[in-house]
């Protein structure tokens, strides 16, 4: 049986890319009993006479899902951010950070619109900041081409989604990456200070050697499925030094000898990103339980 990858979900129907080309799929009968549904992203074996009538026979194992967008196996999320129109938001980033940690998905940190920002210093500081919690940090600018080539060099080989909040440029960088594309693109509305760019579907294009899902990004930005325990591991500078903690399962909160509280007053670990670990750990401590 041939084996593809599907590339976009649309209509019932499942767009598998094999050898070079697209087959039109169906999911069988059974996935619906099962409650099985094929994602974008699958690794799959499919059966097809022609390119435009096949279908689906079964699904690989898959490393991650995300239900919001609704893709599998996920080797990277590009979370964009910027300077301003909107304004730089770490907390809003650090929340991003933690959700794609979660899901075991390798961050890259894209800052747009840093040139004539009068912020520009401040967004230095804070690329500093999160490449010593151990990510990387490119800056992009109205000379886009050298931070263009270094996007590029991360997406090769891997399946990457784009994440950020509306009107931070996540179409803009994809038009720019590859202007085939020709993602359809709003000004941000100046009354509301919102992008009002909508993706309807979610589609892996071709870029750089890898492929891209132009998404439309997270739609909840709470930790429904994080319990307490498993905060802390979304935290790549705490992974680092809690070993050496007094208390196994330490939430490095007002736990005795708690390395990630030292590496905190000893100007290790960001106190800005560990106070954003306490208001993230309290919220999930005091949410109500779902039924």
């Amino acid at each position: 049986m041939p084996v593809g990858k599907i590339t976009k979900a649309l209509s019932g129907f499942y767009y598998v890319y094999s050898e070079g080309k697209v087959y039109q799929c169906k999911g069988r009968g059974v996935f619906r009993k099962q409650k099985i549904t094929p994602l974008v992203g699958d690794e799959v074996t499919f059966e097809a006479d022609n390119q435009k009538e096949g279908y689906v026979l079964s699904i690989g194992k898959r490393k991650n899902e995300l239900v919001r967008p609704p893709v599998a196996n996920v080797d990277q999320a590009l979370i964009m951010t910027s300077a301003k129109d909107p304004a730089f938001n770490p907390l809003l980033l650090d929340r991003f950070l933690v959700l794609v940690e979660a899901n075991r998905i390798e961050p890259l940190i894209v800052i747009s619109k840093v040139d004539g920002s009068k912020e520009e210093g401040d967004i230095h500081a804070f690329q500093e900041l999160y490449q010593q919690a151990g990510y990387t940090v490119i800056l992009t600018s109205k000379d886009k081409d050298i931070a263009l080539e270094e996007i590029q060099s991360h997406l090769t080989g891997k399946i990457t989604v784009v994440a950020g909040q509306s009107g931070v440029g996540k179409s803009t960088l994809l038009n720019h990456l590859d202007p085939e594309l020709d993602i359809e693109t709003n000004e941000i509305s100046e009354s509301l200070g919102r992008g009002k760019h909508t993706t309807r579907h979610v589609e892996l294009f071709e870029i750089a050697g890898g492929l891209v899902a132009d998404t439309p990004g997270f739609s909840s930005l709470e930790f429904q499925e994080l319990e307490e325990d498993q905060l802390p591991e979304c935290f790549p500078e705490f992974r680092e030094v809690q070993h050496l903690c007094k208390f196994r399962g330490c939430l490095h909160k007002k736990e005795p000898k708690c390395a990630v509280k030292a590496a905190v007053d000893n100007g290790e670990i960001a106190s800005q990103r560990y106070e954003h670990y306490l208001q993230f750990l309290e919220e999930i401590q005091t949410r109500k339980p779902r039924y």
